[in-house]
């Protein structure tokens, strides 16, 4: 098993969304057609709302939320690039979990991983997992990181090409050569004892584009303590001393 292994396993699951509108959403059909995903439309009648969506897998209902939320998440205006986590961004991303996108920007990565982050740090225990694909990558979040280990009881782990040496305090760092490290972003947390807690991303990166990536994210606990296994089997689990 490889961290591709879980990405190609989760891609063989297809969703759909029915788009209830009084028009299509070309934006929307735009948007998810290189995606794991099928775009329905079904009329109705105006009535102000916007509209609502209905999100099945393999035939069978897995949710529904309004139009306007699910365009929160996937059609940012300039000025909510830098949106951090809040409930408008859970729902839709929980609806949408297990859904495998074949090109994954940067900006879909870094909401996935704030949501991730925040609910551990809300959680304060447990075991939380990030890989940077490089140890330089961690210089810019390394006091963001340092929270995380030094104001919970949570075990932190970081993982990245040893391009650099960053001192991260009350956390593990590990340095790993490997390609499948190199080439993966992910954010792996346990729950901290709680399955409806636990949650994972996981992306590789493709034709060595730095802001394309196919991936997921998850609310699975089986799927999430798989992945979870895997990098603790496969590159060790030794812990940070707390101070």
């Amino acid at each position: 098993m490889t961290l591709r292994d879980f990405v190609d396993e989760i891609a063989s699951y297809r969703r759909t969304l029915t788009v209830y509108a009084p028009e299509p959403d070309g934006a929307l059909e735009r948007y998810f057609e290189t995606r794991n995903v099928t775009v329905e439309h079904e009329p109705i009648p105006d009535d102000g709302s916007g509209g609502f969506v209905v999100v099945t897998a393999d035939g069978e209902f897995v949710g529904s939320l309004g139009l306007p939320a699910v365009r929160e998440l996937v059609l940012p205006t300039v000025e909510e690039r830098e949106l951090g986590p809040n409930e408008s961004i859970r729902v839709p991303m929980n609806l949408l979990a297990d859904t495998t996108f074949v090109s994954f920007d940067a900006r879909q990565l870094l909401v996935a991983t704030r949501e991730i982050e925040d609910r551990a740090y809300r959680r304060g225990r447990g075991t939380l997992r990030s890989g940077f694909q490089t140890l330089g990558r961690l210089v810019p979040q390394r006091r963001k990181y340092e929270r995380l280990a030094g104001e919970t009881e949570l075990d932190v782990h970081v993982y990245g090409l040893p391009d650099a040496e960053p001192e991260l305090a009350d956390a593990a760092v590990h340095a790993v050569d490997a390609d499948e490290i190199a080439s993966h972003w992910f954010v792996v947390f346990d729950g901290g004892g709680d399955d409806r807690q636990a949650c994972a991303l996981l992306a590789e990166q493709v034709d060595d584009d730095p802001r394309s990536f196919r991936g997921f994210w998850t609310y699975d606990p089986g799927t999430v303590a798989d992945v979870d296994e895997y990098l603790r089997a496969t590159y060790g689990d030794e812990r940070a001393g707390k101070r």
